[in-house]
């Protein structure tokens, strides 16, 4: 599910986060899924249940989950994600873009790729089957 690098340089905390944001923005987790307990979740990584609770609650306040006292934290529907995230991601995608095309990426190119990512791929509903 979520692969921690003990070498990379960001705080486990966001590891955890951008894990469980990438999971949630492919459709592997789908909207009102369940998410696993943090103490679950911290036994499986073998980490402090603090940090997972952390990410979680980075999340929720970005509009990727939502909690629900005494049941747990679900998968909230994308049009929860809040617009200054929202901003923020086009600004980087805007820089990048640049970049991208001045480096000889044609504009077809980005394009495809852009296509591409909306697209989920076919592993990502297995990986979550299983």
């Amino acid at each position: 599910m979520i692969s921690l690098n003990y070498r990379d340089q960001r705080p486990i905390y966001e590891q955890v986060k951008d894990g469980l944001r990438h999971l949630v923005v492919t459709g592997a987790i789908q909207t009102g899924d369940k998410l696993p307990s943090v103490r679950a979740l911290a036994a499986s990584l073998a980490i402090n249940p603090n940090t997972i609770q952390r990410a979680y609650e980075s999340l929720e306040a970005e509009g990727y989950l939502t909690s629900q006292p005494g049941k747990g934290s679900f998968a909230a529907p994308g049009r929860d994600v809040n617009a200054q995230r929202r901003e923020e991601l086009l600004r980087q995608f805007d820089r990048s873009a640049a970049d991208l095309l001045f480096l000889g990426l044609s504009p077809d190119e980005l394009a495809r790729r852009v296509m591409a990512a909306g697209s989920v791929p076919a592993g990502v509903k297995e990986e979550k089957a299983q």
